[in-house]
């Protein structure tokens, strides 16, 4: 159920236990499979819920979905997690995001500057978020954003920490069998 070398088996409603098993029997009904990180996070239901809650509030994020997946693809580079990259790197592609720009992004860069900078800025808040300058954050507001898609992006790093830290613990891959 897992890929190749996991140190966590996925669950499935019938084999979780108690909230995980609502949660997973929830998400099968309403979407008929979810895939290996969902059952396998469902070892724990507040890993679980926490997850599932985060993801929704941040699909309403107002910060656009091509910066949030280079954002994310510069983090997971950071972070090693390849089954998350992947998913990135999927999910820019299906939103046109040529293989330049993910490349960049691998780089922590990118070719627009305000991408650039959001990246930069998502890196300080993964790395050391107390070393976050004024001048970072007033570069972000000249380049155009709000301070909501300022904010949204702590949202979008702390969803890549949970999902990347995750599948590492659990030691699943590309690949795994969903």
């Amino acid at each position: 159920m897992t890929g190749s070398g996991a140190r966590l088996t996925a669950l499935t409603p019938e084999t979780a236990v108690g909230a995980s098993r609502d949660l997973l029997g929830e998400l099968v009904e309403r979407h008929g499979q979810v895939g290996s990180m969902v059952r396998t996070m469902a070892h724990s239901p507040a890993v679980l819920g926490g997850y599932l809650q985060l993801s929704r509030a941040m699909k309403r994020a107002k910060l656009d979905r091509r910066t949030s997946e280079l954002v994310s693809i510069a983090l997971q580079v950071h972070q090693g997690c390849q089954m998350c990259l992947a998913a990135h790197e999927a999910a820019a592609r299906s939103l046109g995001v040529s293989e330049e720009e993910i490349d960049a992004a691998r780089q922590s860069t990118s070719s627009d500057p305000r991408v650039a900078a959001m990246i930069d800025v998502a890196l300080k808040v993964y790395r050391e978020p107390s070393g976050i300058t004024d001048a970072q954050v007033e570069k972000l507001r000249d380049l155009g954003f709000s301070d909501r898609e300022i904010a949204d992006v702590v949202g979008i790093v702390a969803l890549n920490v949970l999902t990347g830290a995750f599948n590492l613990l659990a030691g699943l891959t590309p690949g795994a069998a969903d």
